[in-house]
């Protein structure tokens, strides 16, 4: 099942998506967001999936206005240098032996088709294809053989990133988090629609249809359930908290010469079954 939160008559409304067209599911007597039926947890998700099926008028997806398939996670957790090339490309050389995690803040992201804005105080705007993991079921110190029990689905994440300002010093918050710098979607895909932890699938990014990242989910040093085990060492993991599971090599910075988006660009981040999480870029 793929689960969108969209606009309709202004307001937030829940959805399933089939191929070009959508089944409100709010219609149909659910929350309005993907944040309030992750709430009702597995329940709740067993209901959109009646509904779902049961169908009723479709919504053309060419028509709405798509928002992020999480809206307010209490939680954002971006992962760091989890893949061994990506590692092996940045200024840091080796492999982490624990996480590196860092949080990325709601405003710094935009939905899918939404423009990506480079900001005015740099020109070293860069893109990272990355698997975003989103949980369903709330949990503290969750043992690694359980961890994928707490993972509703997953989406597409660019963790867009303004490097100049990211190696200004030895903490990435403020290079990471630029007002809309980063895009989140189209669709939250429920975890039975993929392979456990959502291993051995192809990772790209696109940059005007040229291909700058490519790799696989199973080349992550932590996978995911490592990374929700980990999390969950340090804080309660909540119904809509997002894990952002790292970038393969092939980042612009590290090119010879780097490579940086600017206006008119196009963005493309896909993970294979899960989708393509396209925006544009325009100048702040």
């Amino acid at each position: 099942m793929r689960l969108v939160n969209f606009l309709k008559a202004g307001r937030c409304t829940l959805g399933a998506r089939k191929g070009d067209t959508i089944i409100d599911l709010t219609a149909a007597g659910l929350p309005d967001s993907v944040d309030g039926l992750l709430a009702l947890g597995a329940d709740g998700l067993a209901q959109a999936k009646a509904a779902a099926e049961k169908g009723g008028a479709g919504i053309a997806l060419a028509s709405v206005e798509l928002l992020p398939p999480v809206l307010n996670p209490s939680k954002a957790i971006a992962v760091g240098l989890n893949y061994i090339d990506h590692a092996a490309e940045s200024p840091y050389k080796d492999a982490p032996k624990y996480p590196v995690l860092f949080h990325r803040f709601p405003s710094s992201w935009v939905a899918h088709g939404k423009p990506l804005v480079k900001p005015k105080s740099s020109d070293q705007f860069d893109y990272e294809a990355e698997l975003a993991v989103i949980v369903g079921k709330a949990g503290r110190h969750i043992a690694k053989d359980r961890a994928l029990d707490h993972v509703a689905g997953y989406s597409l994440f660019n963790d867009g990133s303004i490097r100049d300002y990211q190696f200004k010093s030895h903490q990435w918050m403020i290079g990471k988090n630029f007002d809309a710098s980063g895009s989140f979607g189209p669709d939250l895909v429920t975890a039975d629609e993929l392979p456990p932890g959502a291993a051995g699938l192809r990772i790209q990014a696109r940059l005007n249809g040229k291909v700058m990242q490519e790799a696989n989910t199973r080349d992550m040093i932590f996978d995911v359930a490592t990374l929700v085990s980990t999390c969950s060492e340090i804080f309660a993991l909540q119904p809509g908290d997002v894990i952002i599971s790292g970038t393969p090599a092939g980042v612009g910075f590290a090119r010879k010469p780097p490579v940086f988006m600017k206006q008119g660009d196009i963005i493309e981040v896909e993970v294979e079954k899960v989708g393509v999480l396209s925006n544009g870029i325009a100048n702040e």
